[in-house]
């Protein structure tokens, strides 16, 4: 990965600390909440506050680097569902593992939304075209038969806002239930 700050590539040992620091921050925003101080999030990543800042120099930064990591690993799970499923089972799968990222990350994606960060345009820009993995899903889904031909894109993206709203632990009765009524009869 290239270094944000110019265009020579991390050292080995400095990526390896920016992804601690990514998986650490990730699992404590989300265990804890976004109140959680930068030094312990460091504390917790065995580096120092300074290899934090080095790399996000303001905490909405780091918000937006996990978020945009999430990204690209839901970008590649629709490759990969895409490449080894059938189109249906990869629209539903890949539909319910947003809901799921979004109910789990949902504060940072509201810190940021109240910053005025748009996380799918900065998503985008890095490369991670969520939304048009998205819409092909769907597109493939639709050709097969098996997502109702009457819903689109937006139908969609309005049922994945809606869903990511909710507390996690009622995520998967409530994607049961919008999955089952996207379903072609």
């Amino acid at each position: 990965m290239e270094n944000p700050r110019n265009d020579r590539p991390l050292r080995a040992d400095a990526q390896r600390n920016r992804d601690t620091v990514l998986r650490v921050a990730a699992e404590v925003f989300a265990a804890e909440g976004l109140s959680v101080p930068v030094h312990e999030i460091a504390r917790r990543a065995g580096v120092g506050t300074g290899t934090v800042s080095r790399h996000f120099p303001t905490k909405e930064e780091l918000f937006a680097a996990i978020l945009i990591d999430r990204m690209a690993a839901l970008v590649q799970l629709a490759d990969d569902l895409a490449r080894t499923e059938e189109p249906g089972p990869a629209f539903f799968s890949y539909f319910a593992a947003i809901v799921r990222e979004g109910a789990t990350h949902r504060g940072l994606a509201q810190a940021l939304a109240g910053s005025g960060f748009d996380v799918e345009s900065a998503g985008q820009r890095a490369g991670h075209d969520m939304p048009g993995r998205l819409r092909d899903l769907l597109d493939h889904a639709q050709r097969a038969g098996a997502v109702r031909a009457d819903v689109g894109y937006d139908e969609v993206k309005a049922l994945l806002a809606g869903t990511m709203s909710c507390d996690i632990t009622v995520v998967e009765p409530i994607v049961s239930v919008i999955c089952d009524g996207l379903r072609a009869r």
